[in-house]
């Protein structure tokens, strides 16, 4: 095992999905039964992996493994917010895994900031460019508790600016796709060899020297099988994954190698079912057979810091073949869903964007202008407010950088411009171009954003821009013929999106409702809760005949029951006993029981497991 290394990254994200008018989540039909896709996507991903079932031979549950503390991952800060408010449980394991991952791999924490709401960094202007490394730092470390090491860049997309902003911010490291090295040489000089191909050897960091002096290194991860894990079977078999993993590494090395693969996070899950499973295995498996150790980035790279330099093919990604051209013009790339579907709505869309943000950037200088030398400055500081809204965060951040008691007119007028600021970069999320037509979910939400922003705009004392930005729109046409074009989404699928004190938001219902739910989920829940009663009170051999009880009727009368909590609560309660009780039969007895009735090998539970 000794110099072989295996990384896991998980890029795990979801678009802002937030009405900007109400700042809340509607509900999305196509998401059914779930209330809207950030719920549907944290109950078959984001929970399961925060507590990944390891199974035996038979089925029987052996371990529960928060993956999050085993992988390198990045969670974009617009699904950690969602989290925060949706699902405490999960958003909570999250941070836990950080903190775990810090014990594990020698003060180096598996979590990795993101570039603030996934906007293409190739595209945007220098000043979003600084602010979305300097909120993605931010609103990272304000979670995480700590400074980001690794910055995950949306779609990997990179240039060289960009990885100035975030050499800038104290960012040592970042991930891209093999294709995105244009040549390499080692750091003691010599001639540099071309790997546009995408021959560079992804088992060992690179360092990249930057125009400024500065520096940064770079992951470029396993391609093949990156490719085969996202589209291909690999994730049916845990072992089948861990000898993938292992077969990457080269024979004749002699220096320590890093075998590591980036997906979206998603993958394990959600695109996948039971890809967290075949997730936990793996790791388990390359541990436990000795075939190597399994590490993330940051702890990898203080142990062995790069010995070859690189340079940097620009304006690329990892999703589009022709560069980031996906994002502002008609390139092929596409889901495939759509075969015949052309996407020259793309080049128009982001023109408009893009006028629209100069619009939304004159404003807003102008109007901060009023009250402070750099609005700029002011706007990079300002995802303090965005993260605590507190009158209390809002007066200190006010008297930070405008030191003078302002009028509440005043007062209004700035948060109003912050706001404006926030929304103008939120247009250019990387979701509105990345689907297949213009009236797809997340390019309807990008189009509401800019409405919000023609609205601040107004609101701030600047122009009513609305109808020259809905003109430009009509440019942009819809392969779907009842929409025609971006003028007609923007009619119908975005004004009606702001609120109408006669119309009932009845779109929002309340974050976290499903359609019915199914008997197994109802009576799953009754189970939860007596086993989380007995785990309050370990001891109560009553409390665990009455479960035993319970599960067996369950089990008599045929019902398929969502163990998933119950599960969850029971391990934990169990690890801690670790057969402490054992000296009382009865409650062994009953123990033991509920343990196989959940699902479990009981053995898992002893003093010596």
């Amino acid at each position: 095992m000794s110099g072989r290394f295996v990384c896991v990254h998980g890029h795990f994200y979801q678009p802002p999905r937030e009405n900007p008018w109400l700042d809340a989540v509607e509900r999305q039909p196509s998401a059914a039964p779930y209330h809207d896709w950030n719920e549907r996507v944290t109950a078959e991903c984001y929970a399961p992996n925060t507590a990944a079932r390891v199974l035996d031979g038979r089925d029987r549950i052996v371990d529960i493994v928060n993956n999050f503390a085993t992988i390198s991952f990045d969670a974009g800060p617009t699904l950690l917010a969602w989290l925060e408010r949706a699902d405490v449980a999960t958003y909570t394991a999250i941070l836990e895994a950080d903190r775990a991952g810090r014990a594990r791999f020698r003060g180096h924490g598996p979590a990795m900031a993101q570039a603030y709401n996934h906007v293409i960094m190739p595209l945007a202007n220098a000043r979003d460019k600084r602010t979305q490394v300097r909120w993605g730092a931010a609103d990272f470390e304000r979670r995480f508790g700590r400074k980001a090491e690794g910055m995950w860049l949306p779609e990997t997309a990179v240039d060289l600016e960009t990885l100035e902003f975030m050499a800038a911010e104290g960012i040592r490291f970042t991930v891209l796709a093999p294709r995105q090295a244009e040549a390499v040489r080692p750091l003691a000089g010599g001639e540099w060899r071309d790997v546009r191909d995408g021959t560079v050897d992804p088992r060992r960091p690179y360092l990249c020297r930057l125009p400024s002096g500065r520096s940064i290194a770079l992951f470029f991860y396993d391609g093949p099988i990156a490719h085969d894990l996202a589209f291909g079977d690999v994730l049916k078999n845990g072992v089948g994954f861990a000898e993938r993993l292992v077969a990457a590494f080269s024979p004749e090395s002699s220096r320590p190698e890093l075998v590591h693969v980036a997906t979206d996070g998603e993958t394990y899950g959600h695109h996948h079912r039971f890809g967290e499973m075949a997730l936990a295995y793996a790791l388990r498996h390359v541990e436990r057979q000795g075939l190597a150790e399994v590490t993330i980035y940051g702890d990898f790279l203080e142990r062995f810091p790069p010995e070859d330099e690189v340079l940097v093919a620009a304006m690329s990604s990892w999703s589009c073949v022709h560069g980031v051209e996906r994002w502002r013009a008609g390139c092929s790339c596409a889901t495939g869903e759509h075969p015949g579907w052309r996407q020259d709505w793309r080049a128009p869309l982001r023109e408009a964007m893009d006028w629209l943000g100069e619009r939304a950037a004159e404003t807003y200088e102008r109007g901060l202008g009023k009250y402070e030398k750099d609005p700029w400055a002011v706007r990079d500081d300002s995802i303090r407010i965005f993260l605590d809204s507190s009158p209390e965060s809002i007066g200190a951040f006010l008297a930070d950088h405008i030191g003078r008691r302002l009028a509440a007119r005043d007062r209004d007028r700035i948060l109003a411009l912050l706001e404006l600021g926030r929304q103008s970069m939120l247009i250019f999320t990387s979701c509105g171009w990345f689907f297949d037509d213009i009236s797809n979910i997340e390019t309807v939400q990008n189009l509401r954003y800019a409405a919000r922003a023609l609205e601040l705009i107004r609101d701030t004392g600047g122009p009513d821009f609305e109808a020259e930005f809905v003109e430009r729109l009509e440019a942009a046409e819809s392969n779907d013929p009842r929409v025609k074009n971006g003028a007609v989404v923007y009619e119908t699928m975005v004004k009606p999106a702001r609120p109408d004190p006669l119309r009932p938001c009845a779109g929002l219902v309340s974050e976290g409702e499903k359609d019915a739910e199914a008997p197994g989920v109802i009576f799953g829940r009754g189970v939860a809760s007596l086993v989380e009663a007995w785990a309050g009170k370990p001891d109560d051999t009553a409390a665990l005949e009455k479960l035993e009880a319970v599960l067996s009727v369950h089990k008599s009368q045929g019902h398929s029951l969502d163990l998933w909590r119950s599960q969850n609560a029971f391990f934990k309660a169990g690890r801690a006993l670790r057969g402490t009780n054992s000296a009382n039969a009865s409650w062994d007895r009953a123990f033991h029981a509920v343990a196989e009735l959940l699902g479990f090998d009981p053995e898992v539970f002893t003093a010596t497991s």
